[in-house]
């Protein structure tokens, strides 16, 4: 597969659908290690790298197909800080690459604590 930047070969709604499918796998990871995303207490951050031809300067609209996921499935624990930052290529040519850090109640309803997955 050949390098894919955004505003060159991809368009920001195309850049949303792979955030939000990043995100679908992140949280396949951390549903895995915990065991149901009932316990994620909140979306706590989120570090996203897009793929980008020279001068776009459009990545958090692109991220936002994550972000806005996330508050769709979470509500008010889905609301994360964030960061968007444009890069000349990633591993493998994917457009779209996030870290996702989430706070985990524990099992017995202890304080919770933090767990990080990305895609």
């Amino acid at each position: 597969m050949g390098k894919v930047d955004f505003g060159a070969e991809l368009t920001i709604e195309q850049g949303q659908e792979a955030a939000r499918r990043c995100i679908v796998n992140a949280l396949a990871v951390i549903k895995r290690q915990i065991g149901e995303l009932d316990r994620v207490a909140q979306v706590v951050k989120m570090l996203a790298f897009v793929n980008s031809a020279p001068g776009f300067a459009d990545q958090p609209y692109v991220i936002n197909g994550a972000s806005d996921l996330l508050i769709e499935l979470f509500g008010e624990a889905g609301r994360h800080a964030r960061s968007a930052i444009g890069t000349s290529d990633l591993p493998f040519h994917t457009p779209v690459e996030i870290e996702l850090i989430v706070e985990v109640k524990d099992e017995a309803q202890s304080p919770p604590r933090s767990g990080a997955a990305a895609c």
